[in-house]
């Protein structure tokens, strides 16, 4: 076996022999930051430092070096990528490329060569290239590029290639924070923590956190530690938890444990008289208002310099839950004016009569989430606790806490928090749009959640990648959705079956002279550029549907493509009064070349009582809100969007009876599609954004109908019944000993458990 040696700091980086080293597993990889450069060992004599040479090499050991004599042609283009910056000659040779690919699914051959890898290689090494690309003014290569990367072996290339970046990165900080990678981390120790509040639904913002959790663990080959922070009765409910088991599942996170701050009530209650006993914390009956301002302007309380006794008197009245005991909570005595506000004494422990979901009524207090968190963290031997730098101003305080309690000290890792323009991610704005029933429930397409984006097509891919690409940020800012859309098209688009539709009030009859005399079926290929995708059922037939779109742009005499089939000359176009297609017939011409055509159309063969064509909805959404940032103050009614679902009624190929709930196909020339359920014996599709401008803006301004009020659908077609639906995602097992109903159904794939009892 040869070795590859190479350092994460070269620039460009040898994409091309690291991508044919993984592809063929000729070659171990091995990440030195000392080299100078790649470098090829094998059979402990050879020695090779120039890539193109390590590309052939690799290449001829497996056959995949490129027979013909064009090869070399495209060594020598690799070679001149690589060093292109001027913008004219960049284009002049994506045009070039992007010509040759035009009808090829590889560079040389019809599989995959040393060629393909080693321009492959260059493009990815170019970062003008792949700015270029990303315009999607060159879509022969994009689609090639995309291929390459999609594979497998490239995926793990990029994976491996960013752990080694992060493990050089370690415990050194940069001008924006903290690199990829955690400080003091020690392999097979690290353990991290996932602690939501079982109050509500994961949504985009959860998923950040969640996705650098499991990846740490994994790097550190350590555990992931999935915690409820379940410390305030009046908000959490068992089916929460529930539901964001199934949202981690939808993630594809599995917890090394599942855990719940309610497992160390008794432990951080006696922390806290331990405290109050060492003049650390106190009681106090302050009113929240005057608490607040005191706080704010420095003032100590009047109960600050409490004698112990009294302290534990007041703590034993709010453990009872009397009402003299509701009056009172405990405090750290931190600090009165620190200028940090964080450490002014902030609340650790409150009374809540409420019964808990899990204790029941053993309990009439509760710790604060900062009081706890940083307990439990050290109890349940977290050493890295990572989360958004909105706390950043408490982490002195969290570091307070572990240090007055006398437990063992955990690092906090700190990001930025994730937004997105045009998206809310409140819960109690999200309650009241399902309240409101303007969306059917927290699966909704529409909506941020976890079980909502998946449900509209996002891949886990997609998001993992994306997540790991903005972790080291520190900058708090609202993105646009289009990053994380076109991502998800490039996971996507290399194994989508193609199939094809066509809108039911835009179809045009067209007669085939030449066409077959009966209708016939054939296989073709779901996928022109990728076999493995499988075959589907084309029916040809002489008389066929094609769109309303298509068939006016269509000239005498025109010569254009039917896709699957081969070219047709158009002879006569029938045109109503008001100026719209009715029928057209056109001389079957399949010895025309396709390549001369300027119109390839996508056809269905009109419906016979052998052959019926299923109805399909295809549904687009926009977004809920009209602002793109809502304020804390804002009113959420006064900014809903008028018209947020967009239906179309339209016939599809017979295979799409073969899909399965959460099947992501293409529909060509209409976009990608997720097939969400059965409706009214048909089928449903949501489109998927693909990243493009026009698909992720907001079409608030386009006319619409009236804006929707409570208990009013917010679709053009959605009827008040069916936008209320109810909702439940998944039959999933119990695994608390209450057993839980979901109040909500819901129109999504089912999943399989995660936890068991």
């Amino acid at each position: 076996m040869a070795t590859l040696t190479v350092s994460t700091k070269q620039s460009p980086f040898p994409f091309a022999a690291a991508a044919i080293a993984v592809f063929t597993q000729n070659a171990d990889i091995v990440f030195d930051e000392s080299a100078a450069g790649a470098t090829l060992v094998a059979a402990g004599s050879t020695i090779l430092t120039d890539e193109g040479s390590i590309v052939q090499f690799l290449a001829q050991k497996t056959n995949l070096a490129a027979d013909s004599a064009k090869a070399p042609t495209f060594f020598a283009l690799a070679k001149n990528l690589r060093t292109l910056a001027a913008f004219p000659e960049i284009v002049a040779a994506l045009d070039s490329l992007d010509d040759h690919l035009a009808f090829r699914t590889f560079l040389v051959g019809h599989d995959i060569t040393a060629a393909d890898w080693i321009v492959w290689g260059s493009l990815k090494g170019n970062i003008k290239i792949l700015g270029l690309l990303k315009n999607n003014q060159h879509p022969h290569v994009l689609r090639w590029f995309s291929h390459l990367e999609s594979l497998k072996s490239t995926q793990t290339l990029l994976a491996d290639l960013t752990s080694a970046k992060a493990n050089k990165a370690r415990s050194n900080k940069t001008a924006a924070g903290f690199a990829l990678g955690l400080q003091n981390a020690v392999d097979g120790q690290v353990v991290t923590r996932f602690p939501p509040e079982p109050s509500g639904y994961l949504h985009i913002g959860h998923t950040k956190a969640v996705i650098l959790n499991q990846y740490f663990a994994k790097m550190y080959n350590g555990k992931l530690i999935i915690r409820f922070d379940d410390t305030n009765p009046t908000k959490e409910r068992t089916e929460f938890e529930e539901t964001i088991l199934e949202d981690l599942k939808l993630l594809d996170i599995q917890g090394d444990a599942v855990t719940h701050t309610s497992d160390h009530f008794d432990t951080l209650y006696d922390y806290a008289i331990r405290m109050i006993k060492e003049g650390k914390a106190y009681a106090d009956d302050t009113e929240q208002m005057q608490m607040r301002d005191e706080r704010f302007n420095g003032i100590a309380s009047k109960h600050r310099n409490d004698n112990v006794e009294d302290n534990l008197k007041h703590f034993e009245e709010m453990k009872a839950g009397t009402p003299e005991g509701q009056r009172w909570c405990i405090r750290a005595k931190i600090s009165v004016d620190d200028p940090n506000k964080a450490m002014r004494d902030p609340v650790i422990y409150r009374c809540n009569p409420l019964p808990h979901h899990r204790t029941g009524g053993k309990w009439k207090i509760y710790p604060t989430y900062d009081f706890a968190c940083p307990i439990v963290d050290s109890i349940e031997g977290v050493t890295h606790a990572l989360r958004t730098n909105e706390y950043r101003d408490r982490n002195a305080q969290y570091y307070w806490m572990l240090e007055a309690s006398g437990v063992r000290k955990v690092s906090i890792w700190d990001f930025s928090r994730l937004n997105f323009v045009y998206t809310l991610l409140s819960k109690r704005k999200l309650h009241w749009f399902v309240d409101q029933k303007l969306v059917g429930g927290w699966d909704d397409p529409r909506f941020p959640t976890v079980r909502g984006i998946r449900r509209r097509g996002m891949t886990v891919e997609a998001l993992t990648q994306f997540m790991l690409s903005q972790g080291p940020s520190q900058a708090v800012v609202s993105l646009e959705w289009d990053s994380i859309w076109t991502t998800n098209k490039k996971i996507i688009d290399p194994v989508a079956p193609r199939h094809w539709a066509i809108v039911k009030d835009q179809a045009v009859p067209v007669k085939i002279n030449g066409g077959p005399s009966s209708p016939e079926v054939k296989l073709v290929p779901k996928h022109k550029k990728n076999a493995d995708v499988g075959e589907k059922k084309t029916v040809y037939s002489s008389d066929i549907l094609v769109e309303q779109e298509d068939a006016a742009s269509f000239e005498d005499n025109e010569e254009i493509t039917l896709m699957d089939w081969g070219n047709a000359i158009v002879r006569s176009k029938e045109v109503n009064s008001s100026g719209t297609v009715t029928s057209i017939t056109m001389d079957l011409n399949l010895q025309g070349d396709f390549r001369k055509t300027k119109k390839k159309i996508t056809w269905l063969a009109q419906p016979t009582s052998g052959h019926l064509l299923p109805s399909v909805t295809l549904v687009d959404f926009d977004y809920l809100i009209t602002k793109k940032k809502l304020e804390e103050n804002d009113n959420v009614a006064n900014f809903v969007a008028p018209v947020t679902e967009f239906k179309e009624f339209a016939f599809a190929d017979s295979n799409v009876l073969e899909l399965k709930k959460g099947d992501i196909i293409q529909f060509e020339r209409k976009g990608y599609y997720i097939y969400d359920n059965e409706v009214n014996g048909g089928r449903e599709f949501f489109k998927i954004p693909d990243g493009r401008a026009a698909g992720i803006a907001s079409k608030a301004g386009l006319p619409a109908a009236p804006v929707a009020s409570a208990g009013t659908s917010t679709s053009a077609t959605k009827t008040t019944e069916a936008a209320s639906l109810p909702s439940t995602m998944y039959g999933i097992k119990n695994i608390h000993e209450s057993e839980f109903k979901p109040e909500l159904d819901t129109q999504m794939y089912k999943m399989d458990p995660i936890y068991k009892a």
